[in-house]
């Protein structure tokens, strides 16, 4: 009779040198999201850019909504002079890189010299929605399934400790020395995530390249597409398309430019935002993420994400009575707390019902793309929130985004009946909560 396997203990998993690795390369994938978005957009207000052309530059973050045209090249394409470090870790050093040199370069400019700036910020962008396709498709390489568990919940703990960083911090800081000495630690902060790319191992995985770049497209693209319109059908698949493309609007239309010139219109010092906003709320926003993953566990996908996307919206109401108590940090604390429970619930709600409609042929594809497709067009008005709000008011565009999510409403409705009940964790389908709590963080990026 042979010897059972011993099972391998959680701990393990967790003190791995890949989990470690994880924990680097998480912090490597957060720091340059919120220094081309948010934090940019305090930035552009200290030095007088007009809000408008603040909420047109901080959308540079839309970068990351279309990673998924150029991930094929990342599985096809060698870099020249960087092949011997391996498929994974030379795409992975050259997204680094260069996310170093934009920050160095942003620095350097400043919003003086607002075109080149502008460039610099794509660099940063695109090299950082470029680090993300890398650090991904890493994770799933170098370990079996029975450890992504333990590689996603450490990749997750990096991320959010990147996001203190350039989110809270950097804000703290920027009262204190010039913006452009905070965009040069951050970037010297990328060294920590480069050693740990330059010492981690080349996942063992034996590659195929295609006969040319067209084979990619269509095998990494275009089937996945075709596939996920041949299962469910036309009509059915362009409906669910549509809700994806919706249901996220009202939470993407405030994480652009908009709120960080909000904060300071209402008197609230860049402080006193960072503390509440990007360390207190990034914790709010992990236990309302938990709390998800118990509600899709016992209730299934639909009830809770159809919830957390009524509560959400309503959520972007209570801005407008901070309208109302400018300066009051307990005011801004209630919203906050509010505000990140819901946007948690939504994270996890949202992970589990697209993971649910993807095919194991094409999960990576198939969720990359609709993950993407979530969030851009919330992000798009949030390009045109400035010049919303010049010509209305806060409050006005406030309503707005509270209104987006009516037509996703009613949309889900008509779907409710003719979608299967998700299957739950444990049953075949879906995935165990503590780790759609963790994935969540990525889906809002």
């Amino acid at each position: 009779m042979s010897t059972p396997r011993r099972r391998r203990s959680a701990w393990r998993s967790f003190t791995s040198p890949p989990a470690w690795t994880m924990f680097f390369f998480g912090f490597s994938s957060g720091l340059p999201f919120l220094l081309v978005a948010g934090t940019l957009a305090y930035w552009l207000k200290d030095h007088g850019i007009q809000l408008s052309s603040i909420t047109l530059i901080a959308s540079a973050g839309m970068t990351y909504a279309f990673k998924f045209l150029w991930a094929p090249l990342l599985d096809h394409a060698r870099l020249p002079g960087l092949a011997a470090l391996g498929q994974r870790r030379s795409w992975l050093l050259a997204a680094q890189g260069l996310v170093i040199v934009g920050l160095l370069a942003m620095a350097w400019l400043t919003p003086g010299q607002l075109g080149p700036f502008i460039v610099a910020t794509l660099l940063v962008a695109f090299a950082g929605a470029t680090q993300d396709i890398a650090v991904d498709a890493y994770r799933i390489e170098i370990a079996p399934v029975e450890e992504q568990g333990a590689l996603v919940a450490t990749y997750s703990l990096g991320y959010r400790i990147a996001l203190i960083l350039s989110g809270a911090f950097a804000l703290i800081l920027a009262d204190h020395v010039p913006w452009s000495w905070v965009y040069a630690a951050m970037a010297l902060a990328m060294l920590v995530p480069v050693a740990a790319a330059l010492l981690s191992p080349e996942p063992l995985v034996e590659r195929s390249l295609p006969a040319g770049w067209r084979t990619a497209m269509r095998t990494g693209i275009v089937e996945p597409f075709a596939e996920f319109f041949r299962r469910f059908g036309f009509v059915l698949a362009a409906a669910l398309v549509a809700f994806i493309l919706l249901f996220k609007i009202p939470e993407q239309a405030l994480v652009g430019g908009i709120m960080g010139p909000f904060y300071l219109d209402m008197g609230f010092t860049k402080t006193q935002v960072g503390a509440i906003t990007k360390i207190y709320g990034v914790w709010i926003g992990i236990v309302g993420a938990f709390l998800g993953g118990i509600a899709v566990a016992r209730w299934g996908t639909r009830r809770p994400l159809l919830a957390a996307v009524v509560i959400c919206a309503l959520c972007n109401l209570l801005y407008i009575w901070l309208t109302r108590h400018p300066g009051d940090l307990l005011a801004l604390t209630f919203v906050i707390s509010a505000e990140n429970l819901s946007l948690g619930f939504l994270g996890t709600a949202a992970v589990a019902f697209l993971s649910s409609l993807v095919s194991p042929r094409h999960t990576a594809t198939q969720y990359a793309l609709l993950s993407s497709l979530v969030n851009l067009p919330g992000k798009v008005l949030g390009i045109f929130a400035g010049g919303i709000v010049a010509a209305t008011s806060y409050a006005s565009y406030f309503i707005i985004a509270t209104a987006a999510m009516l037509p996703a409403v009613l949309l889900f409705a008509w779907l409710w009946p003719r979608l299967p009940e998700a299957a739950k964790p444990g049953n075949g389908g879906g995935e165990p909560a503590p780790a759609a709590a963790n994935r969540a963080a990525r889906v809002g990026g």
